[in-house]
């Protein structure tokens, strides 16, 4: 699983010839870390006098980014599960019509599996702009900084999951099903990159703006 893995190992095995893990795998962990930084934020402001008006939501929207966290370090491993049968499906044979028939039928099953998991993590990104979105509000000041590169390991998340449908996607024969995985991922896309704008927005004003 990829959170018994050493830091070390996950790198080695995301560099090496192995399919497995590769990018949906890497949103993933871009997702965990963004949520990760997010509750860095959330654990700076508690429990000070300054920000004790907000303690209690702030305590709240934490323990939200640490479920998700759980959920985006589970999809990192769904998703090797779901390429295993997909790569399969491509050395199938397809020699004769009912070969051909056969794959094609595998192959939407497994095309589709491949879809879901990135559209769960591009949705589990989006849950998280908004929590963090609201922490760079209210948050410590002197940790915002640390809520804009969340912004930003969100935003990996967000776009890279979304790569993954797209290819996926270029394969099915269903076009109903093409078009309605393609418009809910730029759906995401487009609620993800107003949240991001708008969090990013925030923290560059409360650090004072940048040049």
């Amino acid at each position: 699983m990829t959170r018994d893995q050493i830091i070390d190992e996950f790198l080695m095995d995301l560099s090496s010839k192995s399919p497995v893990p590769g990018g949906g795998g890497a949103s993933a962990l871009a997702g965990a870390f963004g949520v990760s930084l997010g509750m860095m934020v959330a654990s700076l402001t508690v429990g000070k006098k300054t920000y004790a008006s907000v303690e209690a939501e702030v305590i709240e929207e934490n323990a939200h980014l640490e479920t998700l966290r759980e959920v985006f370090l589970r999809l990192a491993d769904k998703d090797e599960e779901v390429f295993l049968p997909l790569q399969r499906g491509y050395s199938m044979p397809r020699a004769t019509e009912e070969e051909k028939r056969i794959r094609n039928q595998y192959m939407e099953k497994a095309l589709l599996d491949a879809c879901m998991v990135p559209l769960s993590i591009m949705e589990t990104a989006l849950g998280a702009f908004e929590t963090l979105l609201k922490l760079s509000k209210v948050g410590s000041k002197l940790a915002v900084s640390d809520a804009g590169v969340a912004a930003s390991f969100l935003q990996t998340a967000l776009t890279g999951a979304s790569m993954n449908v797209r290819i996926n996607v270029k394969s099915m024969k269903d076009e109903a099903v093409k078009n309605r995985l393609s418009e809910k991922c730029s759906l995401y896309l487009s609620r993800g990159e107003k949240l991001y704008t708008e969090t990013m927005e925030t923290v560059k004003e409360r650090i004072g703006g940048w040049n």
